[in-house]
């Protein structure tokens, strides 16, 4: 199982536009994405592609996020959704 953690970078959190943003990248992934916080069980992650799971993980700005897929192509869609999770989507 493929794993990277990603900090948050948008100044509200990962909260609607951001949140929508990410949600909309993990369900184009070719694999199956989750989403935990830092420190939290693997079991207890959430589906990445989910906006209302996002908004509900309560990711403020600075927070550490754990990224985690498995199968052909996810470390790769994982890079590109750390990407997103790190951009300040409020600053464009």
């Amino acid at each position: 199982m493929a794993e990277r953690q990603a900090v948050i970078g948008s100044r509200v959190g990962l909260h609607a536009r951001p949140a929508a943003i990410f949600a909309e990248a993990a369900a184009e992934a070719p694999v199956e994405v989750t989403i935990a916080l830092e420190g939290e069980p693997a079991e207890d992650a959430l589906d990445a592609s989910s906006i209302l799971s996002l908004m509900g993980l309560g990711a403020e700005y600075g927070t550490t996020v754990v990224l985690r897929a498995e199968g052909e192509g996810a470390e790769a869609a994982l890079d590109e959704l750390a990407k997103v999770l790190e951009t300040d989507h409020d600053s464009e």
